[in-house]
C-alpha cells in the first residue's frame, strides 16, 4: 500500500487500484484545499497586531498560495493526526523562524496508533506552518515550508 501511495504522489493521480485474483487494493487521496477552520482561527487578529513572525507563530498559516511546487514544501507522508510536539507539555519541534537542518524532526504523524517522524528534507528556516497540533492531515497535505 505504501508503494501505491508513493505512485499517487509521484504521478499526481488522485486514485489508483490494483487487482490480483480476488484481492483488490484501492488507494485514493483528496487534493488539498485549506480548511475553512483555518481562516476562522486566523481572521480575528487585533488591530494592533504583533510583529509578523509572532503573528504567524500564534496560529497555523493559511494556505492561500499554491506551495505544491515550492522546493521547501514538507507534505504529510500519510493520512493521520499531526502533532507539533513530542508530548502535550513540551515545546513544539519547530516554529515559524526556526532554523532546521536536513533530518531534523518537524512533526509526528500518528496513524493506527503508530507515531511516524516527519523530518526536514533540507536545511533552512521555517517560513510557514499550515497545521495545528492534533489536527487530522491527509496524504500530501502541505504541513510547512522551509526557505
Amino acid at each position: 500500500m505504501r508503494e501505491l501511495a508513493l505512485v499517487l504522489g509521484e504521478t499526481n493521480l488522485t486514485e489508483i487500484e490494483m487487482r490480483r485474483g480476488d484481492l483488490r487494493i484501492r488507494v485514493s487521496r483528496q487534493t488539498y484545499a485549506a480548511p475553512a477552520a483555518h481562516a476562522v482561527a486566523v481572521a480575528p487578529a487585533p488591530a494592533a497586531a504583533p510583529a509578523p513572525a509572532a503573528a504567524k507563530a500564534a496560529a497555523p498559516a493559511e494556505a492561500e498560495e499554491d506551495f505544491s511546487s515550492h522546493p521547501g514544501l514538507v507534505a504529510s507522508p500519510m493520512v493521520g493526526t499531526a502533532y507539533c510536539r513530542p508530548n502535550p507539555t513540551s515545546k513544539p519541534f519547530v516554529e515559524v523562524g526556526s532554523k532546521v537542518a536536513a533530518g531534523d524532526k518537524l512533526f509526528l504523524v500518528e496513524a493506527m496508533k503508530t507515531f511516524n517522524d516527519v523530518v526536514a528534507h533540507k536545511a533552512g528556516t521555517v517560513s510557514q506552518i499550515f497545521v495545528a497540533d492534533g489536527q487530522p492531515v491527509e496524504f500530501g497535505q502541505p504541513m510547512l515550508v522551509i526557505d
